[in-house]
């Protein structure tokens, strides 16, 4: 195997010839003429008719992928691209000592090792679809400049160097090939400075050739300009007209000013394709990016204190230290994801659960195990996720759920008596089920919003059922809790799950006659 630094390097002679995108007039023209054509048009009120889809409320689960050159350093995190840059950083100094200094050896010259030779888009496919998966979300372009789509806009693309192939493309035609939807990720707004550490030295991008991969790299303070705007915008709208993703997922740093209006242009261009296209699509936005009811709201590596009345999603990764492939990852377990899924889903939520794939093409075994682990479960008990509502109450229980982004670092450790509750209705009927997060020891579980004393099943109960063991569960409720009878290990990524079929409801007979 080759030695780290003695990687092969960009031979700047044999680089595609850059694109010249100076002009954007047509373009801006073309999405303009699809705005003036409706349905919606670039103001918030017109974009707040918007209604989040059935099909991904029912969905409740997909998956991210975060892929790109980053992952052939595989260092710390997938911002090595920027943090190699910054003096005084570990990924500066490692960068250094193993690769020689940043003048010699750029953040570029990572492309030609990012070979992906053992792809397999239908085998990604049909290792998501086992674990349960509705959509499929990867990363079109991150804040490195790299597109991982095959763009007209620029050179440096995954289809013109490294894999020399349309590994964006060919994913998502495995998607749709098993009956997956569709999704696409843009981070590009922050390549306004992701690299401007490397203005501040002697470094590869300050060297003109590259400048077309490196810029703008401007500072951090400034407003981006309309040609980055612009840009942004086309790179965007050329996803979406390529490859006609459901989900559009976008990063962080689009709340700032300067994008509000291009955010309102582009919402507009990719709804009315959309109505074009006779499908039904979800915008994913952080922060206050976008109006409310406008798109669906995202956290990410969060949670929900509480129910809110929109459906939203929280992105998080199987990993707590990065989001790419990187040696000594420190992963969450299938108990750990299962519960998150859960208790997202109980409060309306939707969860876009990440993996990070190999330089290689391959999805790391001990993620591609997690997948699958997820997948046995909602095997058994899905019906309790897919196509549910939420209940009354979200849970109960004594352990706390910190609310708020970026608060997975410290997972809770739950025990028995932390439930999840999610409804669900049919042409069979009106169940609520209950999620027990951990296994009671003594082998009862008792629900407390279930007793008759809450007051909160608002009619009595038909039947009882642990899903994955046959027949009616020895059941009684008291003023106190339901107690169900449980087996020991239903699964071992989370507690029992109860469902409890409610009575239907039966209209009062007529007392009135004609003549009083």
């Amino acid at each position: 195997m080759t030695a780290p630094h003695d990687l092969p390097r960009i031979d700047p002679e044999t680089l595609p010839e850059p694109v010249d995108v100076h002009d954007n007039s047509e373009a801006l023209a073309a999405v303009r003429a699809v705005i003036a054509a409706g349905p919606y048009d670039a103001t918030w009120e017109s974009l707040q008719r918007y209604t989040p889809p059935r099909w991904y409320q029912d969905a409740k689960f997909g998956v991210f992928l975060h892929w790109g050159v980053y992952s052939v350093p595989a260092f710390r995190n997938e911002w090595y691209s920027r943090d190699m840059y910054r003096e005084g950083t570990p990924e500066f100094e490692h960068h250094v000592a193993t690769y020689g200094p940043q003048s010699g050896f750029g953040y570029k010259d990572f492309i030609p090792s990012f070979t992906m030779e053992r792809f397999d888009p239908h085998a990604w496919a049909a290792l998501f679809r086992r674990a349960g998966a509705q959509f499929v979300v990867p990363v079109a372009e991150h804040h490195d400049g790299f597109a991982m789509y095959d763009t007209d806009r620029s050179r440096w693309s995954a289809a013109r160097m490294g894999p020399e192939r349309d590994v964006f493309g060919d994913l998502l035609g495995a998607v749709d090939d098993a009956f997956m939807v569709r999704g696409a990720s843009s981070h590009r707004a922050e390549h306004w400075f992701f690299m401007n550490g490397g203005t501040r030295f002697d470094s590869d991008v300050l060297d003109p050739r590259f400048i077309d991969f490196y810029g703008p790299a401007q500072r951090e303070e400034t407003a981006p300009n309309e040609r980055h705007l612009e840009d942004w915008l086309l790179r965007t709208v050329e996803v979406i007209d390529k490859y006609r993703p459901q989900v559009l997922w976008f990063d962080w740093w689009i709340e700032q000013p300067a994008f509000e209006p291009w955010l309102r242009t582009l919402a507009a261009y990719y709804y009315d394709r959309a109505a074009e296209w006779g499908r039904e699509v979800v915008i994913n936005y952080k922060w206050q990016a976008f109006a409310e009811g406008s798109a669906v709201y995202d956290i990410e590596r969060g949670a929900m204190g509480a129910t809110p009345p929109f459906v939203w999603q929280n992105d998080t990764a199987v990993s707590k230290t990065a989001w790419c492939w990187v040696e000594g990852h420190d992963y969450k377990t299938a108990r750990d994801l299962v519960a998150e899924l859960v208790d997202v889903v109980a409060k309306n939520g939707v969860l876009l659960l990440n993996v990070g794939p190999k330089p290689d093409g391959t999805i790391p075994e001990p993620e591609q195990q997690l997948l699958e682990d997820i997948g046995r479960w909602l095997v058994v008990n899905g019906e309790a996720i897919y196509g549910t509502r939420p209940w009354t109450v979200s849970g109960e229980g004594p352990t706390r759920v910190q609310a708020g982004s970026f608060v997975d670092a410290d997972l809770p450790v739950y025990v028995a008596e932390d439930v999840r509750f999610t409804r669900r209705t049919d042409v069979t009927g009106e169940y609520v089920h209950a999620v027990l997060l951990a296994d009671p020891a003594d082998g009862t579980a008792r629900i407390r919003s279930f007793g008759s004393g809450a007051g909160l099943l608002t009619r009595p109960i038909r039947s009882v059922q642990v899903l994955g063991v046959d027949g009616e569960a020895a059941w009684t409720q008291t003023v106190e809790a339901l107690e169900v009878e449980v087996p020991r290990s239903t699964s071992p990524h989370s507690g029992p799950v109860v469902k409890v079929w409610l009575e239907p409801e039966t209209p009062p007979e007529r007392t009135d006659s004609l003549h009083g």
